[in-house]
């Protein structure tokens, strides 16, 4: 059997009777404004009834736009990326742009492959979740002279835009918060140093307590070796040890939060009426844990949206300059924090 012939737009535009130019607007969605409005409507119902399919690879080929931008995440099971992806596709979308998502996980040379890959299929950026301080991944990134984009994590060196929560002041909410209930001695479980989150957010931990004047052996501070629950379990037993008899915890972020609840219940320490505990995110779900989690709300879907705003800005314009978007967290008190016994 003859294989069948693959539409064009030079065919839907002779049965329509436009230039192939006209139709070849209409199905871009970036471009479809400058059809008249009866006309696209004509052209999308013809292209609906037979069944055509804009063949992007060649399109692409031909004007150097693939219509696809990378988004590299370092944990997709982690709650906190759904939304940030949301905001991204959200605003991708009206400029007719659709993002390749792919888990690349912490390993450097995983990640390398992935920059490799989406580059063959010509993504037009990347919008980078896995980035570290001084990341041989993101240098690479720019020497391939790709848009970059970095989201939740940041980079010190000013090399490229990036959309983060303000972590300084986050840890200030949460230490004040626990201050102001009458907490002495507060533990910190702090996110790995090489990301700018945990370095950030165990600096703002420090910046609070010396504010508040505790003395030295009242607070400490314990590295989790990644952002999940059990890791959080591991370092709070670490931050037991280090500082007996604290009354409170500032986790990294919930999942952290979470590992912590395992530890307490794991040793018959109640929360909050032993040991209050805080976490960072507010993923979803966390009002529904017993005791429900007493968090730091940082705006994920605006980080997304931002992020992909100023991604197509670069890609539209190379010679954008760099914009480094810091967004104002919230505390969100719940049941997991009460005054010390």
């Amino acid at each position: 059997m003859p294989e069948r012939k693959r539409l064009t737009l030079k065919d839907l535009a002779a049965e329509i009777d436009v230039h192939y130019s006209t139709v070849s607007r209409v199905m871009n969605p970036a471009t479809r404004h400058l059809v008249a409005d009866e006309v696209a409507a004509r052209i999308l119902q013809l292209a609906e009834q037979r069944g055509f399919r804009p063949n992007r690879i060649a399109a692409g080929l031909r004007t150097q736009r693939s219509g696809l931008v990378g988004v590299v995440l370092p944990d997709i099971a982690n709650p906190v990326f759904p939304p940030i992806l949301a905001g991204i596709e959200s605003v991708l979308a009206r400029d007719g742009y659709v993002p390749i998502v792919v888990n690349a996980g912490a390993d450097k040379s995983r990640q390398r492959f992935v920059i490799d890959q989406l580059m063959g299929r010509q993504v037009e950026g990347l919008v980078l979740a896995t980035a570290e301080r001084d990341d041989p991944i993101l240098d690479y990134c720019l020497k391939l002279s790709i848009p970059v984009v970095m989201v939740n994590r940041g980079e010190p060196t000013g090399c490229a835009s990036c959309v983060v929560s303000d972590g300084l002041l986050a840890m200030r909410l949460t230490v004040d918060h626990l201050v102001k209930l009458g907490h002495r001695r507060i533990g910190h479980i702090a996110g790995p140093e090489t990301t700018s989150t945990g370095q950030q957010r165990r600096e703002g931990f420090l910046q609070a307590v010396k504010r508040h004047r505790l003395r030295r052996d009242d607070y400490a501070v314990v590295e989790a070796v990644s952002y999940s629950r059990e890791a959080g379990r591991e370092a709070c037993a670490e931050l037991f040890q280090a500082l007996p008899g604290l009354t409170a915890i500032a986790a990294g972020n919930d999942l952290v939060a979470m590992g912590c609840y395992d530890y307490l219940r794991e040793h018959g320490i109640r929360c909050p009426d032993d040991v209050s505990v805080v976490g960072h995110n507010d993923m979803p779900f966390v009002d529904a844990l017993t005791p429900p989690l007493t968090t730091i709300r940082i705006a994920v879907h605006e980080m997304g949206e931002q992020a992909a705003t100023l991604l197509l800005k670069k890609i539209g314009k190379p010679e954008a300059p760099v914009v480094s978007v810091s967004l104002t967290p919230e505390l969100v008190v719940r049941g997991s924090t009460a005054a010390p016994r």
